[in-house]
């Protein structure tokens, strides 16, 4: 059948903010698409018609969109990152990210922004196209290829650089206003969805090295800063970046620890501030002028550091009308525990109906919202037919944003009753 009507009883209006009931969505298979939303008038029958499908008594929303990842990295607690990225073959890292993308899915993210191979080159285009393709399950993937940093600012650092030992590549390493803005016209001809820029980072790392190897010495008397962030571009290269990359209709996302990073970016214009670390009243109010997404990275954080002060930061945010996208930097942890990320944003006082539009509407305006060429993160006429239902109420049950028992993607079913379906 070219078209079909799920019926719901529980609906998130992302745009809004709000659930609503008694709410039918008929979706086009042939397009993909949300042809009609509608409240209905009259009482259903107990039993639903194939190919309807009844949701009643689940609760209905658009699905996820985690706004920060990488496919291609998993859990730091298992492996180091610089060991994945050092150590691991291609092909590994390939079928890991194979089944990240799958994992991903069936917890209900059906869209994925990825900011950066971390050693692959453009690779994360390839696995983009094979999706799209129909070659293998996964979420929709807005890709970065490599992300852009200055010499010697984003690396794989190593104490032995003599003998021809050679790390991968993990930035597109540009200097200057014309070689930055190649580096803009690189990663958008390589296929890049969206750019992605180191403002700041460790780059001293090896002034006190820590032990890379087992039985290496530690250095002694190290500073209590060990490893600070420096800034890597000036605010004319990073105006420049973000000039290169509007003027191809092409979304940037900035990786920013400091403050200064944060509003450096946040003055150039960037469409997303990721991290945002330190904290700062000045930082959150160039954003806030600015019109720039926060993109927190909660879960990422309470890897390495207490979490007070981070929660305090974001439901700060929040108070000021910043808009915030939701993205953990998945994969440093497990894909498929991206919810975690809700969880914190609830933790730190954000009411459910803006932590899940921040995992919806606001993640298709971090990939570019218009400049995605499709609507996705909300449930609407014309919208991609993007749909998960959760097996409980999340205003009353935290659990339930990891209770994905529906997955629609582009009017394809992938998961129901709380199974896989469809895979290939």
């Amino acid at each position: 059948m070219p078209t079909f009507t799920i019926h719901t009883d529980l609906l998130f209006d992302s745009r809004n903010k709000t659930f609503v009931s008694d709410t039918s969505i008929t979706v086009d298979t042939t397009s993909g698409l949300i042809s009609r939303v509608y409240r209905r008038q009259k009482p259903l029958s107990e039993h639903v018609s194939p190919p309807d499908i009844d949701l009643r008594g689940k609760t209905v929303l658009p699905g996820f969109v985690d706004a920060h990842t990488h496919i291609f990295l998993h859990e730091y607690s298992d492996v180091s990152p610089m060991n994945q990225m050092r150590d691991e073959s291609l092909v590994e890292r390939v079928i890991r990210a194979t089944n990240h993308c799958r994992t991903a899915l069936l917890a209900g993210y059906t869209t994925y922004r990825d900011l950066g191979t971390e050693g692959l080159s453009n690779a994360d285009t390839n696995v983009r196209d094979a999706i799209n393709r129909g070659l293998m399950p996964g979420p929709r993937l807005f890709v970065a290829t490599e992300a852009i940093a200055s010499s010697g600012g984003y690396t794989i650092r190593h104490e032995n650089q003599m003998g021809g030992v050679r790390m991968p590549p993990i930035a597109d390493v540009a200097d200057g206003i014309d070689g930055v803005r190649a580096a803009v016209r690189r990663r958008i001809g390589a296929g890049a969805d969206i750019i992605k820029v180191y403002a700041d980072y460790r780059k001293r790392t090896l002034r006190f090295p820590l032990s890379q190897w087992p039985g290496a010495p530690q250095v002694q008397f190290p500073p209590q800063e060990r490893n600070p962030n420096y800034l890597l571009f000036t605010q004319h290269e990073m105006d420049t970046m973000v000039d290169e990359a509007n003027s191809s209709d092409c979304p940037i996302a900035v990786h920013c620890t400091s403050s200064a990073a944060v509003i450096m970016a946040a003055k150039a214009g960037a469409t997303s501030i990721e991290h945002g670390f330190e904290p700062s009243d000045e930082a959150l109010h160039t954003m806030k002028v600015a019109g720039s997404i926060y993109v927190p990275t909660l879960a990422v954080y309470e890897l390495f550091f207490p979490m007070e002060e981070a929660l305090r930061r974001t439901k700060k945010a929040w108070d000021m009308g910043i808009k915030i996208a939701c993205g953990g930097d998945t994969g440093a942890f497990a894909h498929g525990d991206n919810a975690r990320e809700m969880e914190l944003m609830l933790e730190a006082g954000l009411p459910t109906g803006d932590v899940l539009t921040s995992t919806t509407l606001h993640g298709w305006e971090a990939c570019g919202g218009d400049k995605c060429g499709r609507r996705f993160g909300s449930l609407e006429d014309g919208a991609a037919a993007d749909i998960i239902a959760l097996d409980s109420d999340p205003r009353a049950d935290i659990g339930a944003l990891r209770k994905v028992s529906f997955v629609m993607k582009d009017a394809k079913v992938w998961k129901r009753d709380g199974i896989a379906v469809g895979m290939v």
